[in-house]
């Protein structure tokens, strides 16, 4: 072999190389995102500061790459072509051409991309550092602003950053709790924080059925017997009826007056304004506002103006964490275990809330709780002891208050039986 046949060979194998490792680099670092890279810094990986800093300007770190990679097939391919044509005809560079061609395929950019997505954080950590010193050369760094400006010529308009869906965000999220990557507990965090945003006023609020409100003509100390044997904290004022909500009264505030001797006074010298939302706002714009806000009650309206129900801040959270039970509270729980397998949920439960917990879809319809699902299947006010099957899920009215479902079993063993 002679020396300048032995000369190219080698620089061809280099920008073999250079444009291998090019492909990885980029591979890794538009897959790699920065609250990783972050984390790798905050645990002292090797390479972990140098990553940080280059993907601080994923778009700026781009384009040496896609310089050095594209320089790098076009010198391999040169000096292989010159090689061939000093010793073959036209034929055999065609040959090498197309041979060259195929060979950084397989070895510039098809297995070292694979690589780099199998081994996303390795191949990100190694590349980073390299890239920090390409970026400090100044031929590279002059033509960094240069090649941008040519592609926003060419492409005009702001980079925009990758979208990922509400539905990638959540497979990612399965996914990490399936790997062991996340807690179960923060999984479902996760998922309820994406819920929230679907979830709207009407499904989480108080209905107006079971509210507890005082009439603005009771007297301090009355209310602060109600308060007291109810355990709230806070009570709805209204004036001729449920429908004329004219205030909130705050029992820190009552107590305070009880104390100097005014437990005669009416409530209504007391009472603090109301908050009103409708009944169809977006749970987490009410989160977000009773933040800002000072208050911790709304009280809900409906399309006509009617009282709906009331929403607390509490009542918001438990939508994110699950179910708070203070010392003060004293309903019975949404739902029950029974012999068999069985349920006895309350009649006000969400209807997706037992959807997720018997991992099943009811039919769609215009109604959120279990006990509307029972009024709108049955078609009349039901009475106890009737039943309604659904998607092989009986469900059973065990406990009415008046026209109000109250109590409801659930058999999913029952249906299928019957079915």
């Amino acid at each position: 072999m002679s020396t300048g046949l032995l000369i190219g060979s080698i620089v061809a194998a280099v920008f073999v190389v250079i444009a291998a490792a090019s492909a990885a680099a980029e591979t890794a670092m538009t897959r790699i995102s920065r609250a990783r890279a972050n984390g790798f810094d905050h645990e002292e990986h090797p390479g972990a500061a140098a990553l940080v800093e280059v993907l601080g300007e994923r778009e700026t770190t781009l384009a040496p790459l896609l310089l050095s990679r594209v320089a790098a097939h076009v010198g391999a391919i040169t000096i292989v072509v010159t090689l061939v044509a000093d010793r073959r005809s036209t034929g055999g560079v065609v040959i090498a051409a197309i041979g060259s061609a195929a060979a950084l395929y397989i070895f510039a950019e098809a297995i070292p991309r694979i690589w780099a997505l199998q081994h996303i954080d390795r191949a990100a950590l190694r590349s980073a550092r390299i890239l920090r010193v390409l970026l400090r050369i100044a031929p590279l760094r002059a033509l960094t602003p240069l090649l941008t400006a040519i592609g926003n010529i060419i492409l005009p308009g702001p980079a925009g950053a990758p979208v990922v869906s509400e539905d990638e965000l959540l497979a990612m999220t399965e996914a990490a709790a399936a790997g062991a990557g996340i807690e179960e507990g923060e999984k479902e965090l996760i998922t309820s924080v994406f819920a929230l945003g679907d979830t709207i006023v009407r499904e989480v609020m108080v209905p107006r059925t079971d509210m507890t409100a005082v009439s603005s003509d009771d007297t301090i100390s009355a209310v602060l017997d109600l308060a007291d044997e109810k355990g709230f904290s806070r009570l709805p004022v209204f004036g001729d009826g449920i429908d004329d909500i004219v205030g909130v009264c705050l029992v820190k505030d009552l107590v305070r007056v009880e104390r100097a001797g005014g437990g005669d006074r009416t409530v209504v010298s007391l009472m603090r304004k109301a908050r009103f939302v409708p009944e169809t706002k977006h749970a987490d714009h009410l989160l977000r506002e009773m933040q800002a806000g000072d208050h911790h009650l709304a009280i809900v309206v409906d399309e006509y103006g009617g009282t709906a129900g009331l929403v607390t801040l509490e009542d918001v959270v438990e939508e994110l964490v699950g179910e708070i039970v203070d010392e003060t509270d004293r309903e019975e729980p949404l739902v029950r275990p029974l012999a068999g397998g069985k349920l006895l949920v309350h009649g006000r439960m969400p209807v997706d809330q037992l959807e997720s917990l018997l991992e099943l879809e009811f039919v769609d319809g215009d109604w959120d709780t279990v006990g509307g699902l029972i009024f709108s299947v049955l078609g009349h006010v039901p009475e106890v002891g009737e039943t309604v099957d659904s998607n092989g899920v009986q469900l059973r009215v065990e406990r009415m208050e008046g026209r109000r479902i109250t109590s409801v079993s659930v058999d999913q063993a029952r249906a299928e039986a019957g079915s």
